[in-house]
C-alpha cells in the first residue's frame, strides 16, 4: 500500500506536460481543481475524464502508474461515499428500518467518488511532471508579489517543496521499519482495533527519530553550503513562458469554459 503513494514522486521525461513552465502547471491545476468542484452533471464528469486522460497521455507517464496513487485513499473514498449515500435527504429508493438510500444520495455518492478520484489524479500529475527545484521556483515566483506584505515567499516555497520531496523518502523508511519489525516477530494484522493501534508504536517511534535525524542532517548540509534563503540568490535556469505554455493555457481555459457552460445552460 505504501508503494502505491505517488505524491511527491518525480517521473523524469521530456513530454509536453514536462516542458510546461512550473508556474503554468501550478495555476492550471488550481483551475482544474475549481472546475472539478463546479461539475454537477455526469456528462460534465465525462469532460473531466477526457481532459484528464489527455493530460496523462501527453505526459507520457504510464496510466497505471498514475492511477495507482488512488489506492491509498480508497478507504477514505468508501467512507465518504457511504456517508453521502445514507445521510442525504430526498426521494427514497430503498429503506430498511432507520437506514434509507435516496436517489439524491446515490448521485451525491457517485459525484464525491469521481471528484476525489480526479483530484488525486490531477494533483499527482503535477508532482510527477515537475522536479522539486522547478516546483520551488514556480511557487516562489507566484508568491513573490506578497513579499511586500512581509510574506517569506522563498522560505515558504522551500518548506512546501521539502515536505513534498520527503513524502516518498518517509514512505520508504516506513516500509523498511515494517519489514524489520516483522522479521523480529511483530504482528500488525491480528487483534482488534486497539491492539492494532498499539502495534503501530514500534513503527511510529523509529519513524519520528529517523525524520528528525534527516531534518537535522538537511539543516547542517544547508548551513555548510552557506544557505541564506532567497537573499541575493541567483538561478541557473530562469523561468520563461513560451509557446508550449500558451497551448497549455488555451487547453485549460477551454476545458473550464466547457464545464461552466455545462452547468449554466445544461449544454452537456
Amino acid at each position: 500500500m505504501l508503494k502505491d503513494i505517488t505524491l511527491g514522486q518525480y517521473f523524469p521525461g521530456s513530454s509536453f506536460v514536462h516542458r510546461l513552465d512550473p508556474r503554468t502547471k501550478i495555476l492550471c491545476i488550481i483551475i482544474y481543481i475549481v472546475a472539478v468542484f463546479c461539475v454537477d452533471t455526469y456528462i460534465g464528469y465525462g469532460v473531466v475524464a477526457l481532459f484528464t486522460a489527455l493530460c496523462i497521455y501527453s505526459s507520457k507517464i504510464p496510466f497505471r502508474f498514475v492511477v495507482k496513487g488512488v489506492k491509498p485513499i480508497m478507504v477514505f473514498v468508501a467512507i465518504t461515499a457511504l456517508f453521502n449515500l445514507f445521510l442525504t435527504d430526498g426521494r427514497v429508493a430503498w429503506s430498511l428500518g432507520f437506514l434509507k438510500i435516496t436517489y439524491e444520495g446515490i448521485n451525491m455518492a457517485i459525484f464525491m467518488v469521481l471528484r476525489l478520484f480526479f483530484l488525486v489524479l490531477g494533483t499527482s500529475l503535477l508532482t510527477l511532471t515537475t522536479s522539486p527545484i522547478a516546483l520551488t521556483d514556480g511557487i516562489e515566483h507566484l508568491l513573490s508579489p506578497f513579499k511586500r506584505l512581509g510574506l517569506p515567499a522563498h522560505e515558504l516555497a522551500m518548506m512546501m517543496t521539502i515536505a513534498l520531496r520527503f513524502v516518498p523518502t518517509l514512505l520508504e523508511e516506513t516500509d523498511k521499519i515494517v519489514k524489520a519489525q516483522t522479521a523480529r516477530g511483530a504482528n500488525f494484522d491480528s487483534g482488534n482495533l486497539l491492539k492494532k493501534a498499539k502495534a503501530m508504536i514500534p513503527i511510529l517511534i523509529p519513524l519520528f527519530v529517523s525524520a528528525f535525524r534527516r531534518a537535522d542532517d538537511l539543516a547542517v548540509a544547508m548551513e555548510c553550503r552557506c544557505y541564506r534563503g532567497g537573499q541575493n540568490r541567483t538561478r541557473l535556469k530562469v523561468l520563461k513562458m513560451g509557446t508550449v505554455d500558451l497551448v497549455g493555457w488555451a487547453s485549460v481555459i477551454a476545458f473550464f469554459v466547457l464545464i461552466v457552460l455545462s452547468n449554466m445552460f445544461g449544454i452537456f
